[in-house]
């Protein structure tokens, strides 16, 4: 294989990691976030792009990346922080998400997390005002979803631009 074609191989499989990402975070299966930052590396390191492009696109991905991570908890978190939904609520509802996923799979995340929040939420504020908060709950947990969309989308055209200039 010349290297060409292993610089073509490489910005490939780069590519799929990228694409794969995203949809892990969509469908929060794979690590999207890590996987989509990891093929803008594979590509910047082995990909073949001239040096100062490749490590410019690894930089920006690198502070889209880890800006995401950042932001996607300490934004939902400060919103769940106002709205008053206690950290055992968010825990029942992680832990029954997972079983949730393993019993129903990819939905039975969902469900399982809705179960947990509003069984909690129940139990502490009765049946008038546990939906309200497990709304709330819910809204975090979109809003957090979509700041990591929007980091490994980031992310993605950085990359493709890093194609086009390399």
């Amino acid at each position: 294989m010349e290297l060409s074609d292993t610089g073509t191989a490489i910005t490939i499989i780069s590519g799929i990691l990228i694409l794969t990402g995203v949809i892990g975070v969509i469908l929060p299966v794979l690590p999207g976030l890590l996987l989509t930052w990891g093929g803008v590396l594979l590509w910047a390191l082995l990909g073949g792009a001239s040096t100062g492009v490749a490590w410019t696109v690894a930089i920006v991905a690198s502070l889209i990346g880890g800006g995401g991570m950042v932001l996607k908890f300490l934004w939902p978190g400060k919103k769940l922080q106002n709205s008053g939904v206690p950290t055992s609520a968010l825990l029942l509802g992680g832990v029954l998400g997972l079983v949730g996923f393993f019993v129903i799979p990819v939905a039975g995340l969902v469900i399982g997390f809705v179960l947990g929040v509003w069984l909690v939420e129940l139990n502490r504020l009765g049946a008038d005002r546990a939906w309200p908060s497990t709304r709330s709950a819910l809204a975090a947990v979109g809003l957090s979803l979509l700041v990591e969309l929007a980091a490994a989308l980031g992310i993605a055209v950085v990359w493709i631009f890093g194609l086009v200039l390399g």
